[in-house]
């Protein structure tokens, strides 16, 4: 038998909350719903589990997570109030909004496929989100419906907030002295189902590869079903890389969607970085005719704010130069691009196993 959580009941920050029940758990922190009595409010205190506090690489992931969401203020990002460490043992925490509904996954899980006038106005709203992360360096790098949440506010429902920073890219002039870079070049992070081909091959990610996965959160969300038939991460992540995508209007018998819908999510999945959609807000504005929400109310800025990305100069990477490079816009022979893409497949699967043994310990 399980003792009691000891957080649960005891005041912390100087009396400023009291932890009431757990709502929630994870491999790194579990996640507690706390009264803040002197600003008649509840909040959400997620707390690093106590165990890892001396691991410095998720630690200074914990802080990631708390620095990146701090800076965000877009409406459908969940707001943050303060982070640190607790003052009697040390413990990380970060103090954000008390959400109350249920995340996309569960809603789908629930009430099966979304309507189009449904899903749209969802996914451009997160659109907004994500662009305002983007214009100041931070890439998500993990989304997936999970964290999409659906809460109620302002009379609105189906108000999504994207949650969940926990393995953001941030550029180097957000990261603070005694920062850990937890990836590399090689190394893949993230969850299968969702990775673009580039995140799955362990290569340097732009904007462009959470453009990718939440188109692939879409289908899903419109459909119930990914855009491959795959039953493990390992055939995910290889799906990603080398096999087309099942085409939207294909992928339940009997659907059928809006003339030209596919056209968008099919451009927001290409394999190449350079043939999607070049920043969140084009993909929003390019979704916004097939949804039922009008611009005022989906998040997106009226213009976009974010250039598109320079393949040679992204994130700072040098351009790939080497000998037999395919020119801009021509397809390489479909022997050698599936023997290239081979090769980074084995590296990035072998990589992908590590991380996931790595972080289930």
């Amino acid at each position: 038998m399980r003792g009691k959580d000891p957080f649960i009941g005891r005041d912390i920050l100087n009396g400023q909350f009291k932890i009431l029940q757990k709502i929630g758990t994870g491999g790194m922190g579990s996640v507690y719903k706390a009264a803040q009595t002197d600003m008649n409010r509840e909040v959400a205190i997620k707390i690093l589990h106590p165990k890892l506090a001396g691991r410095k690489d998720l630690t200074s992931r914990f802080r990631r997570e708390a620095r990146a969401m701090s800076q965000l203020t877009h409406p459908h990002t969940v707001k943050v109030f303060m982070y640190g460490e607790l003052e009697d043992d040390g413990s990380l925490y970060i103090v954000m909004e008390m959400l109350e509904g249920k995340n996309l996954n569960q809603t789908v899980r629930r009430e099966g496929p979304l309507a189009v006038e449904r899903a749209i106005p969802i996914l451009t709203s997160v659109c907004g989100a994500l662009q305002e992360a983007h214009d100041i360096g931070i890439v998500h790098r993990d989304l997936k419906p999970e964290n999409i949440f659906l809460c109620k506010q302002g009379g609105l429902t189906d108000y999504a907030k994207v949650l969940d920073f926990g393995l953001a890219k941030v550029t180097e002039a957000q990261m603070r002295p005694g920062s850990i870079i937890l990836t590399q070049e090689g190394m893949v992070f993230g969850t299968p189902e969702f990775m673009s081909p580039e995140q799955a091959q362990g290569q340097t990610l732009d904007a462009r590869s959470d453009i990718y996965s939440l188109a692939i959160i879409l289908y899903e969300a419109l459909t119930g079903k990914l855009p491959f038939h795959a039953k493990t991460p390992m055939e995910y992540i290889q799906k990603h890389v080398m096999q087309t995508p099942i085409p939207l209007g294909e992928r339940v018998e009997g659907k059928t969607f809006p003339p030209g819908l596919w056209e968008v999510i099919q451009k927001a999945i290409a394999k190449s970085p350079a043939d999607r959609w070049q920043t969140a807000t084009e993909f929003g504005e390019a979704l916004m005719p097939f949804g039922a929400g009008s611009h005022s109310n989906s998040g997106l800025p009226s213009q976009p704010s974010f250039p598109p990305q320079d393949d040679r100069n992204a994130e700072g990477a040098q351009a790939k130069t080497d000998e037999g490079s395919a020119p801009a816009g021509q397809q390489l022979p479909v022997g050698l691009l599936v023997g290239v893409a081979a090769v980074f497949l084995i590296v990035g699967v072998v990589a992908a196993i590590l991380v996931m043994r790595f972080m289930a310990g």
